[in-house]
């Protein structure tokens, strides 16, 4: 690994798929050659040849009982940490079934490409997993159990439950690696989230940008059940597309001022790092209102969307908000294809409706 991998923030880690194929493998090799294990070597979906350390690896009467401590990198990954316990016994038919067990997730809705009823562990990893224990079988078959001491516990972090994923975590992960705030991995989910309130029939979906604004677009749309709500993060542009993509009828925008005034700008990724707000823009907008010259020339040395919006509010021009949510309505729709039909809400920091478009409560 280079100098400038290790830097902080840099450091990628492993998926869950990955530590419990390893653990699972582990598992297998003590029960078919048996002797002491501290490490197993193992190759990840992406074709990579890595040596996990194990956590544990013992046998008891039939079953051998293999563990990997995960390693999320430099990923703020709630399941850092996290202990992937895999129970193997060899069985005479062949193959390889794998179940789940404590802290794993059940599937309870459909949408999300896994069998309901079933342990929540994505194609991926299964494939990973059946292809590293059959490397240890001679003959015969395996059951393998994976389970995750704690993961009830780390699933209230994520949105599990909403996704109909109940009683602990998932086993996920394309490519067995993690990547520090893996953009991937984020959009990934907002499209699985996007599948199921479809899957489920729903036909009005609110897009928000993180976990305050949903809480105020609940408030606005209280009609409307849990999984209607997807938070998009920075990717509006990923969300919307999806939304028109699975046939959607309504995409309805909650957002404060920063996020929306870039998506007026037409931004459809809108980290802080990759996008500013367009000052001019605002000062435009608010010229289109009538703003004097001067407050527009205020406007356009303003620190941020937010202190725009003060400015406007302390003058009268307050109405800029609603632009701002007419302009990301255009944008939207647009880039949606021009089939789903947009609506935008503006709100502030304590979840007060400062502007939307259109103008008219059609939810």
């Amino acid at each position: 690994m280079t100098a400038e991998a290790k830097k902080r923030g840099t450091r990628t880690g492993f998926t869950t798929g990955a530590c419990a194929a390893a653990a699972a493998k582990a598992a297998t090799r003590l029960l078919v050659r048996g002797g002491a294990l501290g490490e197993i070597a193992t190759t990840l979906p992406n074709g990579q040849l890595v040596t996990f350390a194990l956590g544990r690896c013992e046998r008891s009467g039939a079953q051998a009982i293999a563990s990997v401590i995960k390693d999320a990198g430099d990923d703020p990954d709630c399941t850092h940490g996290a202990e992937l316990v895999a129970e193997v016994e060899l069985t005479e038919a062949p193959g390889v079934e794998l179940r789940g067990g404590r802290g794993v997730a059940i599937v309870t809705k459909p949408g999300l490409g896994l069998e309901v009823g079933g342990a929540a562990i994505n194609p991926v990893p299964r494939r990973n997993i059946t292809e590293m224990v059959s490397e240890e079988l001679p003959s015969g078959g395996a059951r393998v159990t994976l389970s995750v001491p704690g993961g009830e516990e780390m699933a209230k972090q994520t949105l599990n439950a909403r996704l109909g994923l109940l009683g602990g975590i998932s086993i996920l992960g394309t490519t067995g690696i993690v990547k520090p705030y893996s953009t991937a991995a984020y959009k990934a989910s907002v499209v699985q989230a996007i599948d199921v309130a479809r899957n489920r029939g729903l036909e009005e979906l609110v897009l928000t940008t993180g976990g305050k604004s949903e809480t105020y677009a609940m408030k606005l749309h209280p009609a409307l059940p849990e999984e209607a709500f997807i938070q998009v993060g920075d990717f509006i542009g990923t969300g919307i597309k999806h939304c028109a993509r699975r046939g959607a009828r309504r995409a309805i925008i909650v957002g404060m001022m920063g996020k929306l005034s870039k998506m007026a700008d037409g931004k459809t990724q809108t980290h802080a790092a990759g996008s500013e707000v367009n000052m001019e823009l605002l000062a435009m907008l608010a010229t289109e209102l009538g703003a004097p010259s001067a407050l527009c020339d205020e406007i356009r040395a303003a620190n941020t969307a937010r202190h725009v919006l003060e400015l406007c509010s302390s003058h009268g021009f307050g109405e800029i908000t609603s632009r701002v949510c007419q302009r990301v309505v255009q944008h939207l729709h647009a880039h949606a294809g021009g089939t789903l039909d947009v609506h935008s809400y503006l709100v502030d920091f304590n979840g007060a409706l400062l502007g939307r478009f259109p103008q008219e409560n059609t939810v």
